[in-house]
């Protein structure tokens, strides 16, 4: 028997899961017309051409002057013979080169392949396999193009180009880059000046529900990343149903963009949803809380989504104290779970809301989102999306249902989600049951519909034959007044199968110790959630974006074990 959705009207019928090659057709009935990303882009151009579309360290880059350089950029691969069917990756940081060859890849009917600007050689050489892209772009950031030049004499690519950042840099700035001598190149590689396409790019005509628009990959929290298909409607879609939920929305919007425009939460909430706003992106290269803080204020921006260890940094930083943050009217926080004692601390200093979503790569980025506009909201992640549904699975039998108020997987259904993972059927069939995605985050739904993460299905811990969940015991650490960010995570043990074990690092002068945490812990958690020790660091481990990582320790603590055994 399929599951019911909680709090939503009942399923209609959808497409069976995809293979590889296949597509996962929109929902009939949906409210969001098929649209592609070029045609989103050139209405915004159309509209307000002479406004700035990007703020980058102080120079500004006009919707028109993007448009231009998407052109050029789209007529450069069609020179090459690239367009429907092929793969151009981008392995860049947040320059507004992003946004002339993310559009103009699109233009060109190609599919944009994001390569996420933190990996290294090792990583680019796996996703360079995987995908084959035709075509990547890169800088002359000795890091990057060392990293890329290095995973190419593994697998090449047929055209390298590569672009110097100093041209992108206000002119302060791009003295200050040249005396450093940061400057790399790539053997065989096509400078972008010599790339681009002097001629207007040819008229594509682009299937936005069949045709794939970008690959993006997972954030790889849980194991190797993971590449996933999105349509340019899937895309196009999550933008529309943003905008329905921005109360703001037509007004003055200046986006705050520090999350990398490569991963999916930046590629949806900052650049898809501001360009439909006709917005600017105030584009930051890479996160330096003090550069942020001096953003905000330049800028006067109104929007700043994050992961909760941004915002924890932005209240660490001294100048935070002597920064005018008023015209930030909200904050959203995703990719990890928003502790309460950090919302509370960042609205007070900011004046601005901070609210919690909840999204995947799979379902192009958002899935929810709480009200914006509705301050001292707490608990949850929202309702979903407009167009968006979503329900519980049984963790042990997708196909029964959940009880009210019990745990159970979340699965979501909707316009945003995606067609499939590339080249992976096996993937796909395990994704799906029917025509829900399966998350793989365990979750509850109270009567209102509104969701709440509890952790992800590989997090969870057996203990003496019960289920334990790591964030229910991290959200008790949180409230301590001496601990900044704490992790926690199972270790196996006789007899019990697992045990919680905590990892906290600490803010300011403190006399607390990991004992003295793991008693007063231990007091406030029922018997089969104490934790077996609270071990303090200086730091933590994180992934790619810049979230807590258990996996890490998980490998850490199996091999001390594998030691002393």
């Amino acid at each position: 028997m399929q599951a019911r959705p909680s709090g939503s009207v009942p399923a209609a019928p959808a497409a069976a899961p995809s293979d590889a090659g296949g597509t996962r057709e929109a929902v009939p009935g949906e409210p969001y017309p098929p649209l592609t990303l070029p045609a989103l882009f050139q209405a915004s151009v159309a509209a307000a051409p002479t406004a700035p579309l990007i703020d980058f360290l102080g120079r500004r880059f006009s919707y028109a002057r993007v448009a231009a350089e998407a052109g050029a950029f789209a007529a450069g691969l069609q020179a090459r013979g690239i367009g429907r069917g092929d793969r151009v990756a981008l392995y860049l940081p947040n320059v507004p080169l992003y946004l002339s060859a993310y559009y103009g890849t699109l233009l060109a009917g190609a599919s944009v392949v994001n390569f996420a600007p933190m990996w290294d050689a090792a990583q680019l050489a796996r996703a360079i396999a995987q995908t084959t892209p035709r075509v990547l772009v890169t800088i002359d950031v000795a890091r990057m193009a060392g990293a890329a030049g290095a995973a190419l004499q593994h697998h090449g690519v047929a055209t390298v180009v590569v672009a110097p950042i100093a041209a992108m840099l206000p002119p302060g700035q791009r003295l200050l880059y040249g005396f450093r001598g940061r400057r790399a190149t790539i053997p065989g590689a096509v400078a972008l000046a010599e790339f681009l396409g002097a001629d207007e790019p040819e008229p594509v005509t682009i299937d936005p529900l069949r045709d794939v628009a970008v690959i993006q990959y997972t954030s790889g929290a849980t194991g190797h990343p993971r590449a996933v298909r999105l349509s340019h409607q899937n895309l196009t879609a999550n933008a529309r149903q943003l905008e329905a939920v921005d109360p703001w929305h037509g007004k003055r919007d200046v986006m705050i963009g520090i999350l990398p425009l490569a991963g999916i939460f930046g590629n949806s909430a900052v650049l898809n949803r501001t360009v439909l706003d006709r917005g600017c992106i105030a584009l930051l290269p890479r996160f330096e809380p003090r550069q942020i803080l001096r953003t905000i204020a330049r800028t006067r921006a109104t929007t700043m989504p994050g992961i909760p260890t941004m915002f924890q940094a932005l209240l660490d930083d001294p100048a935070l104290k002597r920064t005018d943050l008023g015209s930030l009217r909200a904050c959203i926080s995703g990719g990890a779970s928003l502790a309460e004692p950090l919302k509370a601390r960042f609205e007070a200093v900011s004046g601005a809301n901070l609210v919690e979503g909840y999204g995947l790569a799979e379902a192009s980025g958002v899935v929810s989102v709480k009200p914006l506009a509705e301050p001292g909201s707490t608990g949850g992640v929202g309702k979903p999306l407009p167009g968006t549904r979503w329900t519980l699975l049984d963790p042990d039998d997708a196909a029964r249902p959940v009880a009210p108020g019990a745990v159970g997987e979340l699965a979501v259904a909707g316009p945003q989600v995606m067609l499939g993972y590339w080249n992976d059927p096996a993937g796909d069939a395990a994704a799906f049951a029917g025509e829900w995605l399966r998350t793989g985050d365990f979750a509850t739904l109270d009567g209102a519909g509104v969701a709440t993460i509890v952790d992800r299905r590989e997090d969870v811990m057996q203990v003496a034959g019960q289920r334990v969940f790591p964030s229910r015991i991290e959200a008790v650490l949180l409230t301590h007044p001496a601990v900044r960010e704490a992790v926690v995570i199972g270790v196996r043990v006789a007899f019990r199968g697992e045990s919680p074990n905590a990892f906290v690092t600490l803010r300011g002068e403190t006399l607390d110790t990991g004992e003295s945490l793991r008693n007063w812990l231990n007091g406030r958690l029922p018997a089969a959630e104490r934790v077996l020790a609270v071990e303090v660091r200086e730091s933590l481990p994180r992934v790619a974006v810049g979230k807590l990582d258990r996996r890490a320790l998980r490998a850490e603590q199996a091999a001390r074990l594998a030691e002393f055994s």
